[in-house]
């Protein structure tokens, strides 16, 4: 893996790109990234990965339950879907956070 040292653009692969695909800086602008470090970036694709996946699944529970708030049966139904929105919205803004800090530590490459 190499690092765009100009915008910070990670790139896969046995050597460095002849221009950044981001910035189109030289190659030369990039430097190779170590070992623990790309291990480090591995790791944290998969993890959020796994939070966007996660929050979208949230959606559709969300989607879901508008629809059992909408609907009304009864007042116990009510609460189960309003506490499934509240929940679902407060996970999705943890998320937010959490890929925030991994933004801010340099970990979404």
């Amino acid at each position: 893996m190499w690092r765009c040292l100009v915008c910070g653009y990670v790139h896969d692969g046995e050597n460095a790109p002849k221009n950044c695909p981001k910035c189109g800086s030289p190659q030369d602008k990039f430097e190779k990234i170590a070992k623990e470090d790309e291990d480090k970036i591995l790791r944290s694709r998969f993890s959020n990965d796994l939070h966007m996946q996660l929050s979208a699944q949230l959606d559709v529970v969300l989607d879901i339950a508008e629809a059992g708030i909408e609907d009304d049966l009864d007042p116990g139904c009510v609460v189960v879907f309003k506490k499934a929105k509240e929940e679902a919205l407060i996970i999705k803004q943890m998320i937010k956070a959490e890929i925030g800090t991994h933004i801010s530590k340099g970990k979404w490459s």
